[in-house]
């Protein structure tokens, strides 16, 4: 995989030979005291188990799973395809979605954090700075 084609601001964090990869946005921001380093956009592409039991993910499935997270346990997006390669299609296409500001980060988060929304949507979105 190469994720040649990801949005500004996104980039490979982690991609392992079988597959997996982690995306991150915007690293250049997060945890330098501009945002929190514990919201920093990931996107997991991974084809591990979905299920909630511990250590459940490091078991293959035949399923490839993109999922944005805004934090540890704050999943935005989560989609499933059927092979690698729709996979990674899959997750430029979240990425471009988030970068564009067709994500609705808010709609995440049961309590709102108002003043991390009004400075991400500074990043995010057509006109954000890079």
């Amino acid at each position: 995989m190469t994720f040649e084609s990801l949005p500004e601001g996104w980039r490979v964090w982690n991609e392992e030979p079988s597959g997996r990869a982690i995306l991150v946005y915007r690293p250049d921001v997060f945890g330098t005291g501009d945002l929190p380093d514990e919201c920093l956009p990931t996107i997991y592409l991974t084809n591990g188990s979905r299920s909630a039991r511990p250590g459940s993910g490091q078991y293959a499935t035949e399923e490839w799973h993109v999922v944005l997270f805004l934090e540890p346990e704050i999943e935005a997006v989560a989609e499933t395809y059927e092979s690698p390669e729709a996979g990674e299609a899959g997750a430029v296409d979240v990425a471009e979605r988030f970068a564009a500001g067709d994500v609705d980060y808010r709609a995440a988060y049961q309590v709102p954090r108002e003043e991390y929304f009004a400075r991400l949507d500074e990043f995010v979105g057509g006109d954000a700075a890079e």
